[in-house]
Order: C-alpha cells, then structure tokens, then sequence
C-alpha cells in the first residue's frame, strides 16, 4: 500500500486553469501505472488520464485540453488542466498500482488511492 496525497484544486471560472498534483510515499513511479479519476455529485467515479513507462491515455472529454505528467525523482504526479468547463468540476483522486491487465482508466483496476482535491468551475 502506498500514500498518495492530491493537492492543487480549487475554484475558478470557465475556460481558467488547474495543475493538480499528487504526491506519492516510495519510489515507485517509474514501476507503476497511475492515473487521474474523478468524480461528479451525484455520478460514477470516471477515468481522466493514465501514465505509465512514457505512455499516456486521456479520456475523450479532457483530450486537448488536459496534460498528464510525472516526476520520477521527487515522486509527484500532476494534471495540468486547461481550458477548464463547468463540467470538470468533481473531486479529482489519483491512483496508483493498476491490478490487472484491463482498462487503464477503469476505476477497479487501481488499488491505492488519494482522498482527493476539488475542483469547482464556475460559468
């Protein structure tokens, strides 16, 4: 079990921009799949971005316009968010540890999780 800690989130208005990051215990960044989730009131939890070994897969509503990242060294993962809707908003949650050889942005495939940052933005 690993400790991923999100930070970054906050409010702002459409069209603003967000970088999240989530700080993670070990070095193991490099060894991992990790990858982005969030989670609307009131919806499923839903795949955002996946990295792993400098490969990269975003969800068709955040390609364009969202740029998963990591830094191996100081074992942080980031999410850079741009032109940012008013349906991006949700509690965003990193994840680490993909379990199985399934889905990269399925939630059930990730075994350890962050308690999350929110985002909120406003029309």
């Amino acid at each position: 079990q690993v400790n991923l800690v999100e930070s970054g989130g906050g409010s702002v208005q459409a069209g603003g921009s967000l970088r999240l990051s989530c700080a993670a215990s070990g070095n193991f960044l490099s060894t991992f799949d990790m990858a982005w989730f969030r989670q609307g009131q009131g919806k499923e939890r839903e795949g955002v971005a996946s990295i792993h070994a400098g490969a990269v897969l975003y969800s068709d509503s955040v390609t364009g316009r969202f740029t998963i990242s990591k830094d191996n060294a100081n074992n942080t993962l980031y999410l850079q968010m741009n032109s940012l809707k008013p349906e991006d908003s949700a509690m965003y949650y990193c994840a680490a540890f993909r379990l199985a050889s399934g889905g990269k942005l399925t939630p059930s495939n990730y075994r350890d999780w962050g308690q999350g940052t929110q985002v909120t933005v406003s029309p």
